[in-house]
C-alpha cells in the first residue's frame, strides 16, 4: 500500500471515528501500516509518524507471526520494546457472537503509553497486514465515585457516566449468566505511569478500543481499578447482577473481570489500589455468596488452552492466567492473590455462602448454605401474596433445612435464607414442579408370543414420569380394555415398570391380534397420554435344533442338523442358515400350513461342507400380523480333537495320568495289565487343556481316546505306566 493511500485510508477513518463528546474527547483512528518489501527484508520496520499525538495504541494483524512497538514522543528517547497481545486471551467467548466479529486477525492490547508521536514496528514470522488503532485521551478532572451507605457493603463505584462511557457506540443489550460463581483479576497493557486525572481517560480508551477497534458489544472487564484506588463500573448491564463480560476467553460466562490499570509484571500494586480490589471482591462475592478462599469447577466455552467442554477448577480469586496461555494479571500481582482472598475473605464478616435449594415444588425441597461462623440462620417461604407458608430455623455454621411441599396448592413461592441483619440474605424463587411428561415409553418385546415355548412369553412395559402423577396403564382391543395393568394408582417421579403376559383380566389367553397400550398420568393441573402397538402372535413357535453340534465329516456319527418348528395358522415361512449376517443356505421358503414341520442341514453351502464354526438357524413366518422370528444357535466341527499323556504314574493301589485335550469332550481310558486289551475302562468329561485322571486299578498300560461335541473322535494313544 502507498504512503498516499495509507494517508487517504487513514482520513477516512478518522472520519468514521472522529473525537466524541459523549467520549468525553477520546479520538480514535485507524491506520494500515504498509509493510510492502521493508517487512519482508528487516525486522524492525522505519519509523512511522503517528496521525496525531497519542496516548494509547492497539494494533492488529493477520498471520501466524507476532508484532512488537515501541514509541517515543519529540524525537525524544524511545520506550522499550512491547508486545502487541501480551494478555492474547482478553476476548469473548467463542461461541458467542460478540466472538466471531474479527475472523482471521489478531487483535492486540489497547497499551497506554502516554503522549507519543512516533511509533515503530517489529515483526516475527508471518505477518501480511497490520493495522493501528491510535487514541488520543484527554485528562479530565472530576471522575470521582459517590459514597455509598456503608451498611450494603458496597465500595464507592464510579459510574460509567461519571467516567464518560460512550453509551452511543455500545453495540448490544448486555447477557447475563445465571450466578456469579468466580472472579478473574486481570491487568491492563501499559504504562502505570498515568495521572490520577487520566485514569478514568484510560477506560474511556479501552471501551473505545474494545468496540470501535475490536468489534465487542461494549467494554470488555467488568470493574477496573486504578492505583488511586478508585473502581469503575465496565460492562453496562447493573454492577450487582452476573453480566457475561469479554475479559477471559473461555470463563466469561459466569466470572466477575476486574482489571488493575498498569502493568504488574515487575511492579506491585499500590497499597489504595490493593485496598481497592479487595473492597471490591469482598462486596461482589458476597452478592453471588461466594466464599473468597473456596474454588469450584468452571466448564470452558473453548480457548486455546482449554478446549469446550474442559473442566477446570479455579479459585474464587483466579487470575487471568488460571484460565488461558497469558501471562495476566503480571507475575507480582498474581503471587499476591492468594493473600488478596484471605485478606477478601475477612471483610464485611458475618457472611452467608453457598446457599441452594434443591428439589421442586410437589415435593420435598431442601434448603442448604454455609455461614462464615455459628449463628442463629432461618428460611422463610412466601406465597405468591408474599405470606409465610413455611419456615425453619437453626443454629450453627451449617443450614440445612427441607420443606414438604407435596400438600402446597399451586403458586409461585420465593424464599429467604437470612441471618440477621448483619448477614446479606439469599432469596431466590422455590424451583416449580417440570412440567408432566411421561418418557421413555418403551415395550420389549413389541410382539409376544405366549404359546408356552419360553420365548418372548410376555411384554415388559416401561416409562418414566417427570412428577409425581396418579397413572392408568391399559391394553385395549378396538379401543375397550381388555387388561388393566395400573388401575389409577400414584407413582412418585421417576421410572415405573410392569410386564404382561397376554391375558385378559380373566385370565383367559387374549387373541392374536395388534393391541393399543394405554398410558395416562395425571396432576392436579396436567394429563398426558402415550399409546403405543403392541401384537399378540403365537404365529411360530417351539423351534428345535438338534443336535447342538455336528460334524458332516462322513464319517456316519452327527451328519446332519435337524430341526423342527410349530406353526399355529398358515405361514409364509423362511428357513435359513446364517454365519454371523451371511446367509449360507436356504432351507426352506414356501407357505406352509398350521402344524409340526420338520427338516434337517446336511452341512454344505452350495456343493462345498461349510466352514467349522458357528451358525444360526433363523425361521421366520409372515402372517397379517408380521413377521415373527424365531433362531437358534449351533456348531459344525469336522475338526477330531487332540490328546496327549503328559504323564502316566502308578502309585501302591492307583493309576495317576495327567491329560491334555485340545478342546472339552469325553474321555475314555482303558486300564491294562500287560496291554490294554485285557483291563477296564472308564469315560470322563474333561475339559480343555491340562487334567488329571485318578483310578483305583493298577496298570502297566494305558489307552486314551477323546471325543468331542460334535462326535468327532481323536486317535488312540497308548503309553505304559510307570511305577
Amino acid at each position: 500500500m502507498s504512503v498516499r493511500r495509507s494517508l487517504l485510508l487513514a482520513v477516512l477513518l478518522a472520519v468514521l471515528f472522529p473525537a466524541d463528546g459523549l467520549a468525553g474527547g477520546v479520538r480514535l483512528v485507524s491506520q494500515e501500516v504498509a509493510l510492502g518489501r521493508e517487512a519482508r527484508s528487516a525486522r524492525s520496520l522505519s519509523a512511522r509518524e503517528a496521525p496525531f499525538s497519542f496516548d494509547m495504541v492497539g494494533l492488529h494483524w493477520r498471520g501466524s507471526g507476532s508484532v512488537w512497538f515501541r514509541t517515543t514522543r519529540d524525537a525524544g528517547a524511545w520506550s522499550d520494546w512491547r508486545p502487541a497481545r501480551p494478555e492474547s486471551e482478553d476476548l469473548p467467548d467463542r461461541s458467542s457472537a460478540e466472538g466471531s466479529g474479527k475472523e482471521g486477525w489478531k487483535l492486540g492490547n489497547p497499551y497506554w503509553t502516554g503522549a507519543s508521536d512516533r511509533i515503530q514496528y517489529r515483526l516475527s514470522g508471518e505477518v501480511v497486514r497490520l493495522r493501528a488503532f491510535f487514541l488520543r485521551i484527554p485528562a479530565t478532572a472530576g471522575a470521582e465515585p459517590a459514597g455509598l451507605a456503608a451498611r450494603s457493603g458496597r465500595p464507592a463505584i464510579v459510574t460509567r457516566s461519571q467516567w464518560g462511557a460512550d453509551e452511543s457506540i455500545v453495540r448490544g443489550a448486555p447477557s447475563y449468566a445465571d450466578e456469579v460463581r468466580f472472579s478473574v483479576v486481570h491487568h491492563t497493557a501499559g504504562t502505570n505511569s498515568y495521572s490520577r486525572g487520566q485514569a478514568a481517560g484510560i477506560v474511556r480508551g479501552i471501551q473505545r478500543y474494545h468496540v470501535l477497534a475490536n468489534g465487542w458489544n461494549d467494554i470488555g472487564y467488568n470493574f477496573l481499578v486504578d492505583k488511586y484506588g478508585r473502581v469503575y463500573e465496565g460492562r453496562a448491564g447493573g454492577v450487582a447482577r452476573a453480566v457475561i463480560g469479554a475479559h477471559a476467553g473461555g470463563f466469561n460466562t459466569g466470572s466477575a473481570g476486574v482489571a488493575v490499570l498498569g502493568t504488574y509484571g515487575a511492579t506491585r500494586i499500590s497499597s489504595a489500589g490493593r485496598a481497592a480490589l479487595q473492597r471490591l471482591l469482598a462486596w461482589r462475592l458476597d452478592v453471588a455468596h461466594v466464599d473468597p478462599v473456596s474454588a469450584a469447577d468452571a466448564v470452558s466455552f473453548g480457548n486455546e488452552r482449554f478446549a469446550r467442554g474442559t473442566k477446570v477448577r479455579l479459585r474464587a480469586v483466579s487470575g487471568h492466567r488460571d484460565t488461558g496461555y497469558t501471562s495476566c494479571p503480571g507475575a507480582e500481582l498474581y503471587g499476591m492473590l492468594g493473600g488478596v482472598a484471605r485478606s477478601v475473605s475477612k471483610i464485611g464478616l458475618p457472611k452467608l455462602y453457598e446457599p441452594e435449594v434443591s428439589g421442586a415444588l410437589g415435593g420435598l425441597v431442601r434448603f442448604t448454605g454455609r455461614l462464615s461462623g455459628s449463628r442463629p440462620w432461618r428460611v422463610t417461604v412466601k406465597d405468591g401474596s408474599r405470606a409465610a407458608v413455611a419456615e425453619g430455623s437453626g443454629t450453627g455454621v451449617t443450614v440445612d433445612w427441607t420443606w414438604d411441599s407435596s400438600a402446597a396448592p399451586i403458586d409461585e413461592y420465593t424464599y429467604v435464607v437470612s441471618s440477621g441483619s448483619e448477614v446479606r440474605p439469599a432469596r431466590g424463587a422455590v424451583p416449580a414442579p417440570p412440567p408432566l411428561a411421561v418418557t421413555r415409553f418403551r415395550l420389549s418385546p413389541t410382539a409376544i408370543s405366549p404359546n408356552g415355548d419360553g420365548v418372548d412369553e410376555r411384554a415388559r412395559i416401561s416409562f418414566s414420569l417427570s412428577v409425581r402423577a396418579t397413572v392408568r396403564l391399559s391394553v385395549l382391543a378396538g379401543g375397550v380394555p381388555v387388561r388393566t395393568l395400573i388401575p389409577g394408582r400414584e407413582k412418585p417421579a421417576g421410572a415405573v415398570s410392569v410386564t404382561w403376559n397376554g391375558e385378559s383380566a380373566g385370565g383367559e389367553p387374549v387373541a392374536d391380534r395388534r393391541y393399543k397400550v394405554r398410558v395416562t398420568a395425571t396432576t392436579d393441573r396436567e394429563e398426558v397420554t402415550r399409546t403405543k402397538t403392541l401384537a399378540v402372535d403365537r404365529a411360530l413357535g417351539s423351534l428345535s435344533v438338534t443336535p447342538e453340534a455336528f460334524s458332516p465329516n462322513g464319517d456316519r456319527r452327527r451328519e446332519n442338523v435337524r430341526f423342527g418348528f410349530h406353526l399355529a395358522r398358515s405361514a409364509q415361512v423362511r428357513v435359513r442358515v446364517l454365519r454371523g449376517d451371511r446367509a449360507v443356505a436356504t432351507l426352506a421358503d414356501a407357505e406352509l400350513e398350521a402344524g409340526r414341520h420338520v427338516g434337517s442341514w446336511d452341512g454344505r453351502a452350495g456343493s462345498n461342507v461349510a466352514a467349522d464354526g458357528s451358525y444360526t438357524l433363523r425361521v421366520e413366518a409372515t402372517t397379517s400380523l408380521g413377521t415373527r422370528e424365531l433362531t437358534q444357535s449351533f456348531t459344525l466341527d469336522t475338526t477330531r480333537p487332540r490328546v496327549r499323556v503328559l504323564s502316566a504314574r502308578r502309585g501302591r493301589n492307583a493309576t495317576r495320568l495327567r491329560l491334555e485335550l485340545s478342546e472339552p469332550g469325553l474321555v475314555r481310558i482303558w486300564y491294562g495289565i500287560q496291554t490294554w486289551a485285557d483291563g477296564s475302562s472308564v469315560r470322563v468329561e474333561r475339559p480343555g487343556g491340562t487334567s488329571g485322571v485318578w483310578r483305583r486299578v493298577r496298570a502297566d498300560v494305558v489307552r486314551v481316546r477323546s471325543w468331542d461335541a460334535a462326535g468327532n473322535r481323536s486317535r488312540a494313544v497308548v503309553v505304559q505306566v510307570r511305577s
